[in-house]
């Protein structure tokens, strides 16, 4: 089929670029904002807000997932968008872990991975047929309850350990 066919993005390649631009500065500053001096080791956003209990992993999901829909703008289609959604799957649920997942946070670059597999359909473009708005409507419907687990989990953990804890 064509590239202009209704079932391919319809979004200009040039109007593509500010886009893409913008979301690797969000990428770059979720994942690898601070060179550690002296090291190639490379900190963002993500690992240090999750330091923050329960808000600090539901804001990076944010961010996180705000890269997931626009790739899904952007005419990625679900192949493409479901392994970026593996990978904030793992960045977050990992990452809500206490001290462990702050550790995880450090390591796994969930979002530089996610604009990895943008940039690669992006360099066929047409080639790939987008997902559909369906898709997109149960991907965002996902990253919510993605989201209310990632509450969920440290509440449950420091409810267990605070009866733990008083003995009761």
């Amino acid at each position: 089929m064509p590239p202009s066919s209704p079932q391919f993005s319809n979004i200009d390649p040039d109007a593509k670029a500010p886009s893409l631009r913008r979301l690797r500065q969000l990428s770059r500053v979720l994942d690898k904002a601070i060179t550690v001096p002296g090291t190639e080791i490379s900190v963002g956003l993500d690992p240090l807000l999750g330091l923050l209990p329960v808000g600090g992993d539901v804001l990076t999901l944010v961010f996180s997932g705000y890269i997931i829909l626009e790739a899904a703008r952007l005419g990625a289609p679900k192949a493409t968008l479901g392994r970026m959604i593996l990978n904030l799957i793992i960045d977050s649920l990992v990452g809500s872990l206490p001290v462990a997942g702050d550790l995880f946070d450090f390591a796994w670059k969930s979002n530089e991975y996610n604009i990895k597999l943008l940039e690669e359909h992006l360099k066929v473009p047409g080639s790939t047929q987008k997902a559909d708005t369906g898709f997109v409507l149960v991907v965002l419907v996902g990253l919510i309850l993605i989201g209310i687990i990632l509450i969920t989990i440290p509440v449950l953990l420091i409810s267990t350990l605070w009866r733990v804890v008083t003995g009761g």
